[in-house]
């Protein structure tokens, strides 16, 4: 049962070191404040990115995706000090490391 709980509280950090490069920088899910009216999903988050990377080329070379219809969000490869400008903008909400899961079995019995 220990192992399995240590096993548990790693997992996070794999997940961040193995998506890290090699200046450091991963990818994150920034969950952030719907636009407001009249302004466009993308800009608005492209906003957000640039006031806390100091530029709009630097968003733009940043963001991988933006998502609009589920969340209000993007990803963005990002280093530890970006990442820690992000998390400080006010329209911020979250921040998790993006990570890609792969399902372990098919095999569903009774559901269909």
């Amino acid at each position: 049962m220990k192992l399995f709980t240590l096993v548990l509280a790693l997992l996070p950090l794999a997940v961040v070191m193995a998506g890290a490069g090699q200046d450091g920088a991963a990818t994150y899910l920034v969950y952030v404040d719907p636009a407001p009216p009249g302004i466009a999903c993308q800009a608005h988050q492209l906003g957000i990115l640039a006031a806390a990377l100091g530029g709009e080329e630097k968003a733009k070379a940043a963001m991988v995706y933006n998502y609009k219809n589920v969340m209000s969000g993007f990803s963005a490869r990002l280093t530890p000090s970006e990442l820690e400008a992000v998390k400080k903008q006010p329209q911020v909400n979250r921040v998790m490391p993006s990570a890609t899961l792969q399902l372990m079995s098919s095999n569903f019995e009774g559901v269909s």
